[in-house]
């Protein structure tokens, strides 16, 4: 039975410079990457192409060692360029340069009917040779999911609300029969529901409102409502040796087109926004995309902050930089490298979740803020505050988890929550933190110390 759930807990971080629904028509980016760090859980990349090779959309680039059948392929066709290696020869980033006109490699194409008696393991060969399985993440750990390991429900979060997140209306517009269709494939994996989960704040858009074969679940709140690992809590918690899936609409949607189409189809729109954007709109390209087009001439700062993703999670990239493979959305701020005089006393400068130091976002809750990358402090004794108890919709006991953590005590670690979340479930602990901690990057060093020990 489909539920709702209204959540207290949280805070929304109001930014200027939120994407017009509108196309922009710009010169398509010349090169597209990918690159294991969007993995979780890659080990141990291997690259099966060669400096020069020529590719379609859907050639396999590479390989885990680990889980070798799972293939990670190219979203575009053209010539491979460049891999770029870090240290140990470390795969960074895969490169190619794109053919002015797209050609895919082929796949088997059936429809909605056929996809039906099709078994779980004819799916599954399609959906990991096709490049689409990576989509697909694992919980626990937060890490693509292991084919040999199934879940007892499967989740997908129908909104985002991190700051200037796109709109999924404009996002998806028109693609309900290949998100049906992935909601077919995806039905073969579990026992359990398929919950759908829909922001209650909005109305519900056309691609959710005609799915089926899905809970639909409303979800209201501040953020992090919109976080996956926030819906699963309240929904269908993990308890130790439980498996949950989590998938985004366009991973769904990709699995519909490689059924429906027979091709790999990493055609997205992307989102550039920020406060550093003259003109915040959206791009239609594919998944890994350079962004050096879509910020050109189109910035008003000298020293901006590139961000593949948003401004709580997102990954910082060069000017000429690749968005991730799960990002739809770029953003760009101003680099925070000038000293602020007083800028402690300064308390409505700034959106904060403490009213001493953010007065104006308690006064005019709806002022989007212009802010930059500054710090306002260097890192200092970790100091309990019980804010992060406050901004954390969970049952869980994020101070002390974080303790636990540092602590290196897996006892308290599992007690205390360290299944039920990722680094994107307390990336608000880190903003509300007065000391200063990178909490995401404790928060993975604990699920690594579980999940491989």
């Amino acid at each position: 039975m489909p539920k709702s759930i209204t959540l207290k807990k949280g805070f929304d971080i109001k930014l200027a410079g939120k994407a017009k629904l509108q196309l922009a028509d710009v010169h398509q980016p010349e090169t597209f990457a990918v690159k294991p760090s969007s993995f979780h859980g890659i080990k141990r990349p291997k690259a099966l192409v060669q400096e020069g090779d020529s590719v379609k959309a859907g050639t396999p680039l590479m390989i885990d060692k680990k889980l070798p059948d799972i293939k990670y392929v190219a979203p575009v066709s053209g010539e491979v360029v460049e891999i770029r290696r870090g240290e140990k020869r470390a795969i960074q980033e895969i490169v190619i340069l794109a053919d002015k006109k797209i050609e895919h490699l082929e796949f088997n194409k059936c429809s909605i009917s056929e996809i039906v008696n099709l078994t779980r393991e004819q799916t599954t060969e399609q959906m990991m040779n096709g490049g689409v399985w990576p989509a697909i993440v694992q919980r626990p750990f937060g890490c693509i999911a292991s084919p040999e390991e199934l879940p007892k429900s499967i989740f997908i979060s129908g909104f985002d609300s991190h700051p200037l997140a796109p709109d999924y209306n404009f996002l998806f517009k028109g693609q309900d029969k290949y998100f049906q269709a992935g909601i077919e494939v995806l039905k073969k994996y579990t026992t359990g529901l398929i919950h759908l989960n829909i922001n209650g704040n909005t109305e519900i858009i056309q691609m959710f409102a005609h799915a089926k074969d899905v809970q639909v679940n409303t979800i209201k709140g501040p953020h992090p409502a919109g976080n996956v690992g926030v819906q699963i809590h309240h929904l269908d918690p993990i308890n130790k040796g439980d498996i949950i899936w989590t998938i985004n609409p366009f991973g769904v949607v990709q699995i519909g087109k490689l059924f429906l189409e027979g091709i790999h189809d990493a055609k997205k729109k992307v989102a550039l926004a920020g406060p550093a954007v003259v003109a915040p709109q959206y791009y239609e390209t594919y998944t890994g995309a350079s962004i050096k087009y879509f910020i050109k001439d189109n910035i008003n700062t000298d020293n901006p902050r590139f961000i593949s993703g948003n401004v709580l999670t997102g990954t910082r990239i060069e000017e000429d930089g690749h968005i991730g493979f799960f990002d739809q959305l770029i953003t760009v701020i101003e680099e925070g490298d000038k000293y602020r005089a007083f800028g402690w006393v300064l308390p409505t400068s700034r959106p904060s979740f403490h009213r001493a130091l953010g007065l104006l976002s308690f006064l005019l809750p709806n002022k989007e803020f212009k802010i930059d990358s500054n710090m306002n402090g260097e890192p200092r004794a970790f100091v309990q505050t019980g804010v992060f108890e406050r901004v954390t919709p969970m049952d869980i006991l994020p101070t002390y988890l974080i303790k636990a953590i540092l602590a290196e005590d897996f006892d308290d670690i599992e007690a205390l929550g360290i299944y039920e979340v990722i680094e994107e479930d307390v990336a608000l602990c880190e903003f509300v933190d007065v000391s200063k901690h990178e909490i995401q990057s404790i928060v993975r060093e604990g699920l690594d110390l579980i999940h491989y020990s």
